[in-house]
Parts: C-alpha cells; structure tokens; sequence
C-alpha cells in the first residue's frame, strides 16, 4: 500500500494558516492585555480618588475577565485594599484567602496577612458604639483571637517584615482585648456565685495576659472568688501577688 503524498499547495495553505492562528491570537491577547491596562488605570484613579466601592467593582471586573493576566497579582491586591476600605469584610476576607492559597511563596503574602490581621479586627469593632462612648467588652472576642492568629502568623512567618511593628503593637491592644472580656465573664460568675468559674477565668488573665493593665483586677477576683470558697493558702498567694504588684488595691487588709 503506497503512501499518500499531500500537495505542495496544501502543505503550504496549511503552514500558512497556522500562522496567522497564531498572529491573531497574539494580537487578541495584545488587544485584551490593552483593555485590562486602561481597566486597571481607571480603577487606580478611583482608588485615588477615594472611590473604594467603584474602585472595587473595576478591579473586580478585571479580576474576573482577565485571571491570568500580567496583572493579576496586582489587581488581586488593590481589590483587597478596595474591599477593606468599602468594608465588605466577607468579601475582604475571601479575596485574601484566595490570594494566599494561590500564591503561598508570593512577596506579598505578608501584605496579605497583615491585611487579614486588620480585617478581623475590622470585625470586631462598632464603630457606631465607639463614637457612642458604649464599652461593650461582654461581645464575642472571636474576630479579636483570629486576628491575633494572623498577626502571629505575619511575624513568624516574615519576623523582619515592614508591618512587623504594627503587628506587634496590634498584639498587644487584641491581649488587652481578650484580657477584658475574661474579666468581664469572671464578674458575670461572681453575681451569680459561681466562684470556682470566676477564680479560673482570672488565672487565666494572669497566667496568658500578664503583660496587660488587666491582671489587677484579675487577682482581686482570684482573692475575691478564693475567699467565699474557703481557700485559704489560694487566696494568701493571690493577696501577697496583689500586695507585691499593687499595693494600692482596695482588696489589701
């Protein structure tokens, strides 16, 4: 059986039309990386302009036309910092997780993290009872520990990182946070006489938040709670703890 031989012409229409495939597709990806540049240019300007929620919808278009594009990460970032400025913290959140999860060694996850840090913290303020002069301290710390989690997770992560300080000082005000909330729920037991639930939660404050303005307060409720419980040698190591650090505290006989 003989093989078949294609025609000189056939060859030659077919290398030819092949080649302007990939011409045009070149040119079809020139034209798209174009119209995501002059996207990306408007949404900067309202970015600017202090326009999030439009800012938000551009970058979002963008994000959504063109997944692959020499843009992308960039794009993915500035939606982060729109969505948290518009405070669209769902969507916030999810468009940081996806940006980590896909780019686990990218140079920005840091930014990511520490956006992340900021949007859970985010969460757990009121801002209408904060210009109010209202102290919920009894609220759900959750938002607060997984921020905290984040932070941690920055600087273990990236210890000499630009947001490290930040971080850091944002630590510390989530502790006092958290510190205050267990302070709170451990006077909620005491006037209900539940002493033993009070005594642990200010063990709890001493033993993980000691570098907060809350561990006086903690051991009042330790000696306190100790007391009506007849734990004599509890509350002795309470009082002279109180006395050693506090000496002006109301609870000293």
């Amino acid at each position: 059986m003989r093989n078949k031989i294609l025609p000189l012409g056939i060859i030659i229409t077919g290398l030819v039309l092949s080649g302007c495939s990939s011409v045009e597709d070149k040119e079809r990806e020139m034209v798209q990386n174009q119209g995501a540049t002059a996207m990306y240019e408007d949404a900067k300007r309202s970015l600017d302009n202090g326009n999030f929620t439009a800012a938000a919808q551009m970058l979002s278009s963008i994000d959504s036309k063109f997944p692959f594009g020499p843009l992308s990460h960039q794009v993915q970032l500035d939606l982060i910092y729109a969505y948290y400025k518009s405070r669209d913290i769902e969507k916030t959140l999810a468009t940081i997780d996806r940006f980590i999860r896909l780019n686990p060694n990218h140079a920005d996850v840091e930014y990511a993290l520490y956006m992340r840090g900021l949007t859970n913290m985010e969460q757990d303020t009121n801002i209408f009872q904060e210009l109010l002069g209202v102290d919920r301290a009894d609220r759900d710390p959750s938002n607060s520990r997984e921020a905290f989690e984040d932070f941690r997770r920055l600087l273990e992560k990236y210890p000499d990182s630009k947001y490290a300080k930040d971080s850091k000082q944002r630590m510390l005000y989530i502790k006092s946070r958290l510190a205050k909330y267990e302070i709170h729920v451990a006077r909620f037991y005491m006037r209900r006489e539940a002493w033993v639930a009070a005594a642990n939660r200010g063990r709890y404050v001493i033993e993980h938040f000691s570098d907060t303005s809350h561990v006086q307060p903690a051991l009042e409720i330790m000696v306190a709670s100790y007391d009506q419980l007849g734990l004599d040698e509890l509350k002795t190591n309470a009082m002279k703890t109180l006395k050693l650090n506090y000496p002006e505290s109301e609870f000293i006989q």
